[in-house]
């Protein structure tokens, strides 16, 4: 363990992803250190007006991880805060392959920039507990050292796996950078806007059938404390955060004052695009994974190193409540809309399945087939591909 007060703060922070909520706000609170001469953002879009305000202070260069050999080096950076990651496929902007461009060619590529770079000696990657995956075989509490007892199903979390296991061979050849990896629970706060958040907003609540998962949640606000300690103090290590406690998604969906509506996990799957089309919810395999098996971390390692508690996962739900109350009546009109994009996709599932030949009592079964294995996997990667997010906007999760 390093510590805390072993070396100043860095002078000059490389931050990218700085036109997101996440990436933005952490450059702000960057720039407003004093101890920190020069702030300067990595994105290759522009910032939306709605985050404008937050960078009058930091440096706005528009080039992407491709870019960022030179600009790091350049620079004199001496800390980069990578950000540039994010959850969701968006079909508008290359779908899966764009992300997987992004998340994993793009860490790919920072970190042979960082590595040449002869100032540098800190570095912070925003990660997930998604590197877990979610399984029957989980444990009850996963530690930072526990090891995915299955590969992940979802893009996101096979992503996250690729992103760690470049950020192990950048400390393999830096041994001198201090590299810090934060697996963050989802995001929810009272202005956040992710997947999740937009998931328990809806009215009408898609859930499992059967399945009642176990769920941890970070304020956002207690995510950007940590990120900012990470960059002005030495915390090497990789690290859980998250809130204490759980939530059981059914006491999530009753404190949001929504209707749950349990569905098989095959059903839920391929409703999953009828139901963004009536402002039901955008979920992909990894949500469904995670409403499925649950996750739960433990943070004692965080608490310990950082001196510092984020608040409960019942707090930070409750924050998110308060900024989301408007939307928690349930109007005739949206509640039946609701209903009926529901049933139609049950229907749709029970008409493909009835249409296999009845002679053939082994077809349901068959890769392929209507409800077999490889249609159900088809089904929920178009309903995860479908999900529209601004990724400019967005806390993704």
């Amino acid at each position: 363990m390093v510590s805390s007060e072993a070396a100043a703060p860095p002078r000059v922070v490389v931050v990218t992803g700085v036109s997101r909520f996440l990436g933005a706000r952490v450059a702000s609170r960057l720039a407003s250190d004093p101890r920190i001469e020069r702030v300067i953002g990595l994105d290759p879009h522009d910032p939306p007006p709605a985050l404008t305000g937050l960078l009058t202070d930091v440096e706005l260069i528009r080039a992407d991880a491709r870019a960022a050999t030179g600009a790091i080096a350049e620079l004199g950076a001496e800390a980069v805060v990578h950000l540039a990651i994010t959850s969701a496929p968006d079909p508008h902007h290359g779908g899966r392959a764009a992300m997987k461009e992004q998340n994993v060619i793009g860490t790919m590529q920072l970190l042979a920039a960082a590595q040449g770079a002869g100032r540098l000696r800190k570095l912070v990657v925003r990660s997930s507990t998604a590197a877990y995956g979610a399984s029957f075989r989980d444990p009850a509490v996963f530690t930072e050292d526990t090891e995915p007892r299955a590969v992940p199903r979802g893009s996101f979390a096979r992503d996250i796996l690729d992103i760690e296991g470049y950020v192990r061979g950048f400390r393999r050849r830096r041994p001198g950078v201090s590299a810090t990896v934060l697996r963050f629970a989802p995001f929810l706060s009272e202005t956040a806007e992710t997947s999740l958040t937009r998931y328990f907003a809806q009215p009408v609540v898609p859930t499992v059938l059967g399945r009642d998962a176990r769920l941890q949640f970070v304020h956002v606000d207690d995510a950007l404390e940590i990120l900012h300690r990470s960059v002005v103090e030495d915390h090497p290590g990789t690290f859980n955060v998250a809130g204490a406690g759980v939530l059981m998604l059914s006491q999530a969906v009753r404190r949001a004052g929504r209707v749950a509506v349990p569905l098989p996990e095959g059903t839920l799957s391929a409703v999953a695009a009828l139901a963004r089309n009536v402002g039901v919810g955008e979920i992909g395999l990894d949500q469904i994974d995670l409403f499925v098996h649950g996750r739960v971390v433990d943070t004692a390692r965080l608490v310990k190193e950082f001196g510092f508690t984020p608040r409960s996962t019942a707090a930070a739900f409750d924050d998110f409540i308060k900024g989301h109350h408007n939307g928690s009546s349930l109007t005739a009109a949206r509640l039946a809309a609701a209903e009926r994009a529901i049933l139609d996709g049950i229907r749709r599932v029970r008409s493909a399945a009835s249409a296999e030949p009845a002679d053939d009592p082994g077809a349901a079964g068959r890769p392929g087939a209507a409800g077999g294995p490889v249609e159900g996997r088809a089904a929920a990667d178009r309903a995860g591909a479908g999900a529209p997010v601004d990724h400019r906007e967005a806390v993704t999760s």
